[in-house]
């Protein structure tokens, strides 16, 4: 059987993508919009998307799809009950980020635990300049040693996390959260960890179970100077209950590298947000040039493992 390929946003992944090993047509699009979905796909077999969205009403006018390879970990964009009713099989990239995100969360906790973008402002607006002395100390600095990072999710990111964490020397607690799954891990209880965690790192998947976990309460019950960190999913973070929080010295500062809508939409709580002690990278944790490549090579392995009849990295 002769297979046609669909790439739905491929400018998403800059990576070198090589093509199937096996008969098959292709088509590629840099990007597409929500009313192209269904025309693009209609005579598609196999559909590689990364963000789009599939729902049940797309799903049964494109009956000649058969598998979804998602370019990325995260599905939530996708009716997985409609495709199985529809008998489409949908893969997604497992492990690929182990380094990369990590590396990024700490790139955020260093910078904010020393207060990198504090003194940036202070060199540009002259301070240091006009200082009495060699140095100047206009904000806090704290080293992470002795300190208690707390992580939600356990899985390879969270891991690799948890690893730097302790090559600091820091403690680390993982906690129990709806979607925890392994059990080769000591988990503590999640209003221990917002108790006790100086830094709270999140890396669990988003489901209905998961929304909205982190919200203006949960942020009353973490240390004054905690530093929250999502690399995850916007939608763990309750937005205009952080910026808040913020605000009012609620608790320490925050690193996101995500949003509930992105592109941003205007009106975002967290988009013009203008602290010293915060953040915002526009979602690139995962996106350094050797993590692409591995996700760009286990797509193309996703697909054709599908396509002789032993799938891996099924979500289906």
């Amino acid at each position: 059987m002769s297979h046609h390929v669909v790439f739905l946003e491929r400018d998403s992944i800059k990576a070198n993508i090589r093509r199937p090993r096996f008969e098959h047509t292709y088509e590629e699009y840099p990007h597409t919009a929500p009313e192209q979905i269904v025309p693009r796909l209609r005579k598609a077999t196999i559909a590689i998307i990364n963000k789009v969205k599939l729902d049940e009403t797309m799903l049964a006018r494109v009956p000649m799809l058969r598998m979804v390879a998602v370019t990325a970990t995260g599905y939530d964009g996708i009716d997985i009950a409609a495709c199985r009713g529809h008998g489409i099989a949908v893969a997604n990239i497992r492990n690929y980020a182990a380094h990369t995100v990590p590396e990024h969360v700490f790139a955020l906790v260093l910078a904010l635990r020393r207060n990198l973008v504090g003194y940036r402002q202070e060199i540009e607006q002259g301070a240091w300049q006009k200082s009495p002395q060699f140095c100047l100390f206009a904000h806090p600095i704290s080293e992470l040693h002795g300190s208690t990072m707390g992580i939600v999710g356990e899985g390879a990111i969270g891991r690799g996390t948890a690893a730097i964490a302790s090559a600091f020397g820091m403690r680390v607690l993982f906690a129990y959260h709806p979607s925890s799954r392994k059990k080769d891990v000591v988990l503590t209880p999640f209003d221990q960890v917002l108790a006790e965690s100086d830094v709270l790192s999140l890396h669990c998947p988003l489901t209905p179970a998961t929304r909205g976990m982190i919200g203006a309460a949960e942020l009353r019950r973490m240390k004054r100077g905690a530093l929250l960190i999502n690399t995850a999913r916007g939608g763990l973070v309750d937005e205009a209950g952080l910026a808040r929080a913020l605000e009012e010295g609620i608790i320490g500062g925050a690193g996101v590298d995500v949003l509930s809508a992105e592109p941003p939409e205007e009106g975002n709580p967290l988009l013009n947000l203008r602290l010293p002690n915060f953040i915002l990278t526009p979602h690139v944790a995962w996106a350094s040039d050797q993590a692409m490549q591995v996700l760009a090579d286990q797509l193309i392995d996703n697909i054709e493992s599908w396509e002789m009849g032993k799938p891996q990295n099924l979500v289906t």
